[in-house]
């Protein structure tokens, strides 16, 4: 007997309430370190491109540049980042991670990868192969908005 495909509406609709889900509760590992799940983003954003200006940054999570200069504020004020003029431009203002910031940005992760490893190890052998299948095709949807 075949096996009937789903349709991509069909799959999307079943599949964007289970993405929902696990984002949601990936984001509230960060609140256990006191920090939302935005701001875990935007503490990953800086340190992955460190070079990137607050134009830049704010064009990234798709927010106007004032609204980016306020989130930076708040970052800025728990210790988590620090801004410098760049020596090459002193236009230019530099993003960095604190040590603080650093290891809030490190325990955030360690506390999603627990959280998620302890669900996965809760699954079947045949249903941990299925999601390590569908890894790669799941991280071609992304390319493919990036593009």
């Amino acid at each position: 007997m075949a096996v009937r495909l789903a349709d991509s509406t069909e799959l999307a609709n079943r599949l964007r309430p289970l993405l929902l889900m696990l984002n949601r509760h990936l984001r509230r590992e960060a609140h256990a370190e006191g920090i939302t799940g935005g701001q875990a983003a935007l503490l990953a954003q800086i340190r992955h491109h460190p070079n990137l200006g607050v134009r830049e940054l704010a064009a990234r999570e798709g927010i106007s540049a004032p609204s980016m200069t306020r989130y930076l504020d708040r970052l800025e004020r728990a210790g988590l980042i620090v801004r410098t003029r760049s020596p090459e431009d002193a236009r230019r203002i530099r993003i960095a991670l604190t040590p603080k910031g650093a290891r809030v940005l490190r325990s955030v992760r360690r506390r999603r990868t627990a959280w998620l490893s302890e669900r996965l190890d809760g699954l079947s052998a045949a249903e941990q192969r299925a999601v390590e299948a569908a890894i790669e095709p799941l991280g071609r949807l992304l390319v493919e908005e990036d593009r």
